[in-house]
């Protein structure tokens, strides 16, 4: 019998996020407390802007952005952002995306399923996703909740589970 397989990665759905961001464009918008301070949220390029009239509104803005990707299923640890910035009169936060399990990551993801997981399981790195094969099927529901359990600095999905 052929051995059965996962693949692990790390990815984001880029409409979940756009509808997120859309949310979160309209709150800011129709919310009383964000009247008149020059409070939006859009993309620039690949990144995220927030920007207000002051630290504690834009901090605010992020709160309610990182509110819709969590109803939206949008794991918190795939969102990157920086520190508030002053550019005039106005606050900046800039928030990126990652994707793609980097090698130092996959290494870890891959050193956890060796030592903790059953015996008989392999992991191999392929890119910027980890493929995890054994002959048992039970072996690969016992590694994917054997993960979820752990807390990784990234986010983790399971795709192509044959």
């Amino acid at each position: 019998m052929a051995d059965s397989s996962f693949d692990i990665v790390s990815k984001v759905e880029r409409q979940e996020v756009d509808n997120a961001l859309n949310q979160a464009s309209r709150e800011i918008s129709q919310r009383y407390d964000f009247k008149n301070v020059g409070a939006s949220i859009e993309w620039s390029g690949d990144k995220i802007e927030m920007r207000a009239n002051s630290e504690e509104r834009v901090k605010a803005i992020l709160d309610v952005f990182q509110s819709k990707l969590v109803k939206r299923g949008i794991s918190l640890k795939a969102l990157d952002t920086g520190e508030p910035q002053a550019s005039g009169k106005e606050y900046k936060i800039f928030a990126s995306l990652q994707e793609g399990i980097t090698q130092e990551n996959a290494k870890k993801v891959a050193k956890v399923i060796r030592d903790e997981g059953p015996k008989g399981v392999k992991a191999q790195v392929q890119g910027d996703e980890l493929r995890v094969t054994s002959k048992s099927r039970d072996d690969l529901q016992s590694i994917i909740a054997l993960l979820k359990g752990k807390d990784f600095d990234f986010a983790l999905q399971f795709v192509n589970y044959r």
